[in-house]
């Protein structure tokens, strides 16, 4: 599917899955998103990490009124079944501190965004999303940090090098798309300056 098949899907038709960490801010924005524009929406994470129980409630509320389906389940290959997105954030948050990556690799190892589970989503036109920046490599300060300590991880945390760097990866345009968003934010709310 080429991105003008994927922008011409009505937005109800549009299925997209968010593994990993799903209680920070990316697992929550796409999960209201996805409740209130009436689209198909599966989060797959631990449930100590799942969006806490007061979002969750609004948003099955605004997809009881929009005909979203949501689904939320521990399993990352139920979750990426016959979508046509899959989303991921990094593991640990800027601010977190450096001990939380030892539990956090032990949580949501499964949930990587691999090669495997792209696969799974039995789409082959499935696209990877990312909100950036992504831990795919050992190249940066953490990502080495990381792979001196996990060796299995040298080849990407959250998502492998193989699926970052395919022609599945559109993070790139997601982040171009992000920055015109924000620009248009900016103008409105210094009042059109």
């Amino acid at each position: 599917m080429t991105m003008q098949e994927h922008s011409d899907k009505a937005l109800h038709e549009i299925r997209y899955a968010y593994v990993g960490d799903a209680h920070n801010n990316m697992g929550n924005s796409l999960l209201l998103i996805g409740a209130k524009l009436g689209m198909d929406v599966r989060i797959a994470a631990p449930k100590s990490l799942w969006p806490n129980k007061l979002h969750l409630e609004d948003c099955q509320r605004f997809a009881d009124e929009s005909g979203a389906k949501i689904l939320l389940t521990e399993d990352p290959v139920e979750a990426v079944e016959g979508v046509d997105f899959i989303h991921t954030d990094v593991w640990v948050s800027m601010g977190e501190p450096v001990e939380t990556w030892r539990e956090r690799i032990q949580l949501l190892l499964p949930y990587q965004v691999n090669k495997e589970l792209m696969e799974a989503s039995g789409n082959p036109r499935v696209k990877f999303m990312h909100c950036l920046p992504a831990f795919h490599n050992s190249e940066t300060k953490i990502g080495r940090q990381i792979a001196d300590q996990y060796p299995y991880l040298a080849q990407g945390i959250e998502v492998t090098e193989e699926v970052f760097e395919s022609p599945a990866c559109i993070a790139f345009e997601q982040a171009e798309n992000r920055m015109h968003t924000i620009k248009g934010v900016l103008v409105a709310t210094l009042g059109g300056l």
